[in-house]
């Protein structure tokens, strides 16, 4: 396995990094992986240990305010800050695996990411892997809620307003303890302008995920208690796509690659991509 990483310009010239995981010899198709709130890329390295001697190369990019990537934690300005800065990054990898398949990966706020990206770019793709995707709106926010948080986002963007309990991203002490351990792990509370801007991405989402007709595998850990797992459900329900395979695993909390079962959840992604690339 080869190992690099590197830097991109990506919108309002913030310098974004990346790294990329080669297998030693053919590369048979490209994972791109979005990672989720407030982590980064290098919290991938069960997907990249077990796809890349498969013969899969995995990109991965920290997202404006992620990881070791330019801007203020978790700040934007808009929620396509995110999928602008995917667009360039994803020109990048075709430029460097031409003509190889390129499989969107994408978990929790990067499965939000992935899948508004597809609305948009999904012909730019063989496949994708949607994994907790925080795409439906939970039924405690409710339209009053989402008023508030429009008008905050607008008064005081940098005010933080939704945590994340740790102890539910994996039944795995380890994991938790090394989440909470992170330095490059953002751990205080959402801004209210990036909350607002995911509330419009998942209306988007949710009002045109019909337009969809890329095949993928939807997983789901059922005991998620950080995004509704009713997401999944709705995507593969709505979702215009002919081929299309959804998986919950009814004990697992919201890492399922960080789980103590992810060798089940991995073989089956794996499964499920050798029939499509």
């Amino acid at each position: 396995m080869n190992h690099s990483e590197g830097n991109f310009k990506g919108v309002r010239d913030a310098n974004i990094y990346y790294q990329a995981w080669l297998p030693d010899g053919k590369v048979k198709a490209v994972l791109l992986v979005v990672h989720g709130l407030g982590e980064h890329s290098g919290r991938y390295l069960n997907v990249v240990n077990h796809f890349v001697p498969l013969g899969y190369a995995v990109y991965a990019l920290d997202h404006l305010g992620h990881g070791k990537s330019d801007g203020a934690r978790e700040m934007v300005q808009r929620f396509e800050d995110y999928t602008d800065t995917l667009t360039i990054f994803y020109k990048l990898v075709k430029g460097w695996q031409p003509d190889k398949p390129i499989v969107l990966l994408g978990h929790s706020m990067g499965g939000l990411i992935a899948t508004h990206y597809l609305l948009d770019h999904q012909a730019d793709f063989k496949a994708a892997v949607i994994s907790a995707p925080a795409i439906k709106i939970g039924a405690g926010i409710s339209p009053a809620t989402i008023t508030m948080g429009k008008i905050l986002s607008v008064l005081a963007p940098s005010a933080g307003v939704l945590g994340l309990d740790a102890s539910f991203i994996s039944h795995d002490p380890e994991v938790v303890k090394a989440y909470v351990n992170d330095p490059l792990v953002f751990h205080g509370k959402t801004p209210a302008r990036l909350a607002a801007e995911m509330l419009k991405a998942m209306q988007r989402v949710t009002t045109e995920v019909g337009t969809i007709h890329l095949p993928f595998i939807a997983i789901q850990g059922g005991q998620d208690k950080l995004v509704d797992p009713g997401g999944v459900q709705m995507l593969h329900d709505q979702a215009a796509s002919t081929d299309k395979t959804i998986k919950v695993y009814p004990e697992l909390y919201h890492e399922v690659f960080n789980e103590p079962e992810r060798g089940v959840v991995l073989k089956d992604v794996e499964t499920w991509l050798n029939a499509h690339v």
